[in-house]
């Protein structure tokens, strides 16, 4: 995939010169409602053999639109959002920078300058998707040229209730892991390194990983998770218990800094440095402070056993994953 970054006004050299099917959108967490967009955009280009491309844009436009409401974390950050878009086998990968600049073309503009120039035949985007100054722009716009076709995907539910990444986000906020895994297609991920932390929980049994994200990913709600990690090269995935949080039992919670830390079971390695990947399985309790190092190691321990039960079931009788 030829990812085209583009800071507005476009460079002749960076318009694509073959015709092609074009998905637009933010498409923040990739999930079901934007696989089914994707799908479209597939079938579209094998009709007409079209190349396939989507174009995107960073950073999210409320923080050059809604500065008291901006987006600056994300469920994918860009780096993830290209890394899902190659597995769709796209052939080209256009990211806007949205500027302030960027907000002020003409929807009349974007048209011209972004979609026609760009060789684009089939647009395929959601029935949301809006462009141009103040958001003027739309599909019902788009589907009044005679340019190029355009397609509207319609609004994905589940359960009678719309796929959103809005509603994605809330419920990660909110401990309902398990909805927005479902609204996802896939087990939320974040991916990071291994950094030195306090090291206090190699002295009460529970040797932890310090993972730093390595974007600005949405952070599940503070508290304690079923997990599995995947480590290294090899990705070998491993299975164990994360806590997201400040660490009330040992720390100021309005002065402690958030930070993920994994326990890994049967995992001894020493793994600082290490790129890892965390996939979140189940929310298994909200963070709370105790009364001491002993109440905290019997919940610690009863964790443990609740998690490795829910990932057996997840991971099956799967003999390539460790235990």
């Amino acid at each position: 995939m030829k990812v085209i970054e583009v800071t507005h006004p476009i460079q002749e050299e960076q318009y694509i010169t073959e015709d092609v099917a074009m998905a637009f959108g933010f498409f923040d967490g990739m999930h079901k409602g934007h696989a089914k967009v994707f799908n479209i955009l597939n079938q579209k280009a094998e009709a007409a053999n079209l190349k396939k491309a989507v174009m995107t844009f960073d950073p999210h436009p409320s923080v050059v639109l809604n500065p008291k409401l901006k987006r600056t974390d994300y469920l994918t950050p860009i780096q993830d959002k290209i890394e899902i878009l190659e597995s769709y086998d796209i052939d080209y990968c256009i990211v806007i920078n949205f500027s302030s600049k960027f907000a002020e073309v003409s929807a009349e503009d974007f048209i011209q300058d972004y979609i026609i120039k760009n060789h684009v035949k089939e647009v395929i985007a959601g029935f949301d998707f809006t462009f141009g100054k103040y958001g003027k722009g739309n599909m019902m716009i788009l589907d009044e040229m005679t340019e190029f076709n355009s397609t509207v995907v319609s609004k994905q539910e589940i359960n009678s209730e719309k796929i959103s990444t809005t509603d994605i986000r809330k419920s990660l906020k909110t401990g309902e892991l398990q909805k927005a895994n479902d609204e996802l297609g896939y087990r939320y991920r974040i991916k990071g390194t291994v950094v030195q932390g306090e090291k206090r929980g190699r002295t009460i049994g529970f040797p932890t990983a310090n993972v730093q994200p390595s974007g600005d990913y949405v952070l599940p709600k503070n508290g304690v998770y079923a997990v599995s990690m995947e480590i290294g090269a090899d990705k070998q995935i491993y299975r164990g218990v994360a806590n997201v949080g400040v660490k009330p039992t040992f720390h100021d919670p309005s002065k402690a800094q958030v930070v993920i830390e994994v326990n890994l079971f049967g995992f001894g390695d020493n793994i600082y440095g290490e790129r890892v990947t965390v996939f979140w399985h189940h929310y298994l309790r909200p963070e709370i402070k105790f009364d001491g190092i002993d109440p905290l190691v019997e919940q610690m321990n009863k964790d443990k056993e609740k998690a490795k039960y829910l990932l057996s079931v997840d991971f099956g009788d799967e003999v390539s994953y460790n235990i």
